[in-house]
C-alpha cells in the first residue's frame, strides 16, 4: 500500500482492532463458562465448584478490563479518522453502537462488579443470576457490534438521501435481522467459546502436568472439552452459512478466498492448496476437490460462482451506471432541490443510484469520475479485486486450526468419558501448547471479514478511499506509533497479571456458613 492516508488510516483502524480482538474472544467464552461453572455449584452445592468460578473469574476479570480499555479507542476512531464515513452513514451506523453502549456494555459492566463482590452478600440463585447476566451482556455487546458490521458487509434496510447526501434507515427491522450480522454473530460468538475452552483446557492441562490443583484441573478440563467441541462444531456449520452468504452478498469476497480466477462450471471445486499469482492472474499448483465449493458457496449443484474475471467485467458495467447516478447527482444537488429538476434526471439516478459508489471508485484516479478515461475505469475495476494471496492463505490456515481444535476437544471429551482426561501427558502438552493458537484464528478470520470487503467500507456504496478524515500523514505516523506502544504496554500487563493469577493458581475458598463460630467457642471480648 502507498504510504497515504488511506492506507495509514487502514492501518491505525487495523492495529487498534488487532489488539482489542486479543481480548474479545476470551471474554465471550470465560463469560459462559463462569456461569456453567457457577449453575453446577449451586445445583450441587459442592464448594470445589464455587472456587473454579471464582479463580477463572480472576483471569476473567484481568481480560475484561483490558479489553474495555481498547475498545473504547475503536469507537472514537470513527470521528478521527473516518469523518465522512461517519457523517455519510451515521443515521445507520450509530445507532447499533448507541444501543451497544447504553444497553449491553452497562449491563456488563452493573453485574461484573456484583459478580465480583456479591459472593458473600447475595443467596447462591441471585449471584448466579449476576453471573449469567454478566454473560448475556458480553453476547449482547457483541451482537450490536457485529449488526453495525454486519450492515457495512450487506446494507439493507436503507436509501441514499440525494438531498442531504447521507444514508438513512428506510427499514430498522432489516437492519437488526440483516442475514449477514446474525451469521458474523453466531460464528464470532461461538469463536469466542472455542477461544475460551481451549484456553481453560491448556491451563487446566499445565496443573495436570505439574500434579497441582488436580480435581479442579480435571473437571475444568471435563467442561472445557465438552463446551469446546460443542463450539468448534459450530463455528464449522456457522462458517459454512458465512460461505453461503458470501456467495450471495459478496460474490468477489468469496473468489478471493478460493483465488478462482476463472467462471468454473457448477458445481464449482473447492482449492484445497495452491498459489496465486496476482500478476499472472491465476493459481499455481491448484489440488482441487470437486464439487464442495458448490455446495458450501451456492448450496446446489447446479448454479455456477462467478470467477474474478468476470466479477471485474461486472464492475465495469455498474461503474458506468454509476456514472450515470453521479452526473443526475450532480444535476439535482446545483438545482438544490429534487423538484426543480427534469423528471428525466430523477428518473436517471433513481435507475442508477444504486451504483453511484462504484462511481466513486474513479476518485482515485480522477477529481471529477465523469472525465474518467476507459483505462481509469478499467483500473477502478480492478480495484475491487482485494488481496487474493491474503485472502486464500488466511482462510486456510483458519480453517486447518479449526479441524485442530475439533480434534484436540473431541480427544479430550472422550477421555473425560472415560475417566482418563488427565491419564495422557503428550496430550496434555499439547493442550499446552495449543493455548495461543485459537488467538491466530480468530485474528485471521477477522482478516478474511475485513480485507475481503475491500476497496469498500461499505460494500457496493462508499469506498474506502473517501471515507476517510482529511488527516496528515504525520499525524497518522505519530498516532500509530503512540497506539502501537500503548497497547503494547497493556498487552503485556495483561500477560503479567494472568501468568501471576495463574501461577498462583485457585485460592482455598470458604463458603459463608463455613466461617460461623462454633458453639463450643466463646469469644473473647
Amino acid at each position: 500500500m502507498e504510504l497515504d492516508i488511506v492506507a495509514l488510516s487502514r492501518l491505525q483502524f487495523a492495529i487498534t482492532a488487532l489488539y482489542h480482538f486479543l481480548f474479545v474472544p476470551l471474554t465471550l467464552g470465560l463469560s459462559i463458562l463462569l456461569a456453567i461453572m457457577e449453575t453446577v455449584y449451586v445445583m450441587t452445592g459442592r464448594a470445589i465448584w464455587r472456587q473454579m468460578t471464582k479463580f477463572w473469574g480472576t483471569l476473567f476479570g484481568i481480560n475484561f478490563a483490558i479489553g474495555v480499555a481498547t475498545g473504547i479507542v475503536m469507537e472514537f476512531q470513527f470521528g478521527m479518522n473516518w469523518s465522512y464515513y461517519s457523517h455519510y452513514v451515521g443515521d445507520i451506523f450509530g445507532a447499533p453502537l448507541a444501543i451497544e453502549g447504553l444497553m449491553a456494555f452497562f449491563l456488563e459492566a452493573t453485574f461484573v462488579g456484583l459478580f465480583f463482590f456479591g459472593w458473600d452478600k447475595l443467596s447462591k440463585v441471585g449471584h448466579l443470576a449476576a453471573t449469567w447476566a454478566v454473560a448475556a451482556g458480553s453476547n449482547f455487546s457483541a451482537l450490536w457490534i457485529l449488526i453495525a458490521n454486519g450492515w457495512m458487509q450487506n446494507p439493507v434496510g436503507s436509501a441514499f438521501n440525494p438531498q442531504t447526501m447521507r444514508m438513512e434507515v428506510v427499514d430498522f427491522y432489516e437492519v437488526l435481522f440483516n442475514p449477514v450480522a446474525q451469521a458474523k454473530f453466531v460464528h464470532t460468538v461461538s469463536a469466542g467459546y472455542v477461544t475460551a475452552s481451549i484456553f481453560v483446557l491448556g491451563v487446566s492441562a499445565w496443573y495436570a502436568l505439574k500434579g497441582r490443583h488436580i480435581e479442579i484441573a480435571k473437571r475444568s478440563m471435563t467442561v472445557a472439552a465438552s463446551f469446546g467441541l460443542a463450539s468448534a462444531l459450530s463455528v464449522v456449520v456457522l462458517g459454512d452459512e458465512s460461505g453461503y452468504l458470501s456467495g450471495e452478498h459478496q460474490k468477489m469476497k468469496l473468489a478471493a478466498i478460493e483465488a478462482m480466477w476463472e467462471t468454473e462450471p457448477a458445481p464449482a471445486a473447492f482449492t484445497v492448496f495452491g498459489f496465486p499469482d496476482t500478476a499472472a492472474r491465476e493459481t499455481h499448483y491448484a489440488v482441487r476437490v470437486p464439487w464442495v465449493m458448490g455446495l458450501i458457496g451456492t448450496r446446489s449443484l447446479t448454479t455456477e460462482i462467478p470467477g474474478i474475471k468476470e466479477l471485474v467485467d461486472r464492475a465495469k458495467i455498474n461503474i458506468r451506471s454509476g456514472l450515470l447516478a453521479y452526473g443526475a447527482l450532480q444535476q439535482i444537488r446545483d438545482a438544490g432541490s429534487s423538484t426543480a429538476v427534469s423528471q428525466e434526471v430523477r428518473d436517471a439516478f433513481e435507475a442508477n443510484g444504486a451504483d453511484l459508489g462504484y462511481a466513486l471508485l474513479l476518485k482515485r484516479y480522477v477529481d471529477d469520475p465523469r472525465q474518467a478515461t476507459e483505462e481509469q475505469i478499467e483500473k477502478a475495476a480492478w480495484d475491487t479485486v482485494p488481496s487474493v494471496p491474503t485472502l486464500f492463505w488466511a482462510f486456510r490456515i483458519m480453517v486447518g486450526l479449526g479441524v485442530f481444535f475439533i480434534l484436540l476437544t473431541a480427544t479430550f471429551f472422550i477421555l473425560s468419558v472415560r475417566r482418563k482426561i488427565d491419564a495422557y501427558p503428550f496430550l496434555l502438552r499439547v493442550a499446552v501448547f495449543a493455548i495461543p493458537l485459537p488467538w491466530i484464528a480468530a485474528e485471521l478470520g477477522w482478516v478474511v471479514a475485513e480485507t475481503g470487503r475491500q476497496p469498500w467500507t461499505i460494500e457496493g456504496i462508499l469506498p474506502t478511499a473517501a471515507a476517510v478524515s482529511n488527516l496528515g500523514v504525520t499525524s497518522l505516523l505519530i498516532t500509530i506509533a503512540g497506539f502501537v506502544v500503548i497497547y503494547t504496554t497493556l498487552f503485556i500487563i495483561e500477560m503479567g497479571l494472568m501468568f501471576k493469577a495463574i501461577a498462583k493458581g485457585p485460592e482455598p475458598d470458604i463458603e459463608p456458613e463455613a466461617k460461623l463460630i462454633s458453639p463450643h467457642i466463646v469469644p473473647a471480648e
